[in-house]
């Protein structure tokens, strides 16, 4: 019989960060505190941009945009911003989001695994995801559950279950 196996994989769908951003520009557009406050959200290449004239306003913008990616069901592992910056008269957060896993942590993934997942499993790091592959089924469930169960600081997803 052949080996069973999944990828672990760090991927987000642009549509659905699009959308998030949208959603929110709607929302500020509409909502009485962002009113006259230069308040704003936006694709700058890559990065998404928040814009408004007080520290706490770009703050409270980031939150509405995390929420709407919350309930878009994207993790927020995946979204990294920086700290507010003072830009001219505004100020400003750039946020950008991070796909693939990185060649050290799937490494660390991988050695989790190894430890102290069961017997038989392997786990192989194929360019920016994890190849796991074992002869029982019942195996990559429990991996699937240990590595759930695991707070890493990047968001996973499961993939070609076969």
């Amino acid at each position: 019989m052949a080996d069973s196996s999944f990828d672990i994989v760090s991927k987000v769908e642009r549509q659905e960060v699009d959308n998030a951003v949208s959603q929110t520009a709607r929302e500020l557009a509409s909502r009485y505190d962002f009113k006259n406050v230069g308040a704003s959200i936006a694709w700058s290449g890559e990065n998404i941009e928040m814009r408004a004239n007080s520290e706490s306003r770009v703050l409270a913008i980031l939150d509405v945009f995390q929420g709407k990616l919350v309930k878009r069901g994207i993790s927020l592992k995946a979204l990294e911003t920086d700290e507010p910056k003072l830009s001219g008269k505004e100020y400003r957060i750039t946020g950008t989001i991070q796909e693939g896993i990185s060649q050290d942590n799937a490494k660390k993934l991988a050695k989790i695994i190894r430890d102290e997942g069961p017997k038989g499993v392997k786990a192989q790091v194929q360019a920016d995801e994890l190849r796991v592959s074992s002869k029982s089924r019942d195996d990559l469930q429990t991996v699937i559950a240990l590595v759930k169960g695991k707070d890493l600081d990047f968001a996973l997803q499961f993939v070609n279950y076969r």
